[in-house]
């Protein structure tokens, strides 16, 4: 599924969003910096085989699906208001993506 992405969100975080809604872990993992973590509602999950870990039990492993996106600019990256479907969690949730480059040095989920 293509998003539309306003001007100046990092390409890094659509390409993050799309491979979720495809359910592409491995292009998902792409995006992270090698150091990069996961913040889940405080349970942090650091590098890609956490990270990995982590999506196959409730993210893309759940067919996770990020809709009704809304995108907020903060300092060095993105906060993204979305819609969550799929085999886990339902509802909203934000999204928070600092970038570092070409990657995302950590994702925050919270309320």
């Amino acid at each position: 599924m293509r998003i539309h992405v306003p001007e100046g969100v990092p390409a890094v975080v659509s390409e993050a969003i799309e491979a979720a809604n495809a359910h592409d872990t491995e292009r998902f993992l792409d995006a992270f910096a090698a150091t990069g973590t996961v913040d889940d509602w405080g349970r942090v999950f650091t590098g890609r085989d956490e990270i990995r870990g982590w999506s196959d039990r409730e993210f893309i492993g759940l067919q996770v699906t990020l809709d009704d996106l809304v995108f907020v600019e903060i300092p060095d990256g993105v906060a993204v208001r979305a819609r969550v479907g799929g085999g886990g969690f339902n509802g909203p949730s934000t999204f928070t993506f600092l970038v570092s480059g070409d990657s995302i040095d950590r994702m925050s989920i919270t309320a």
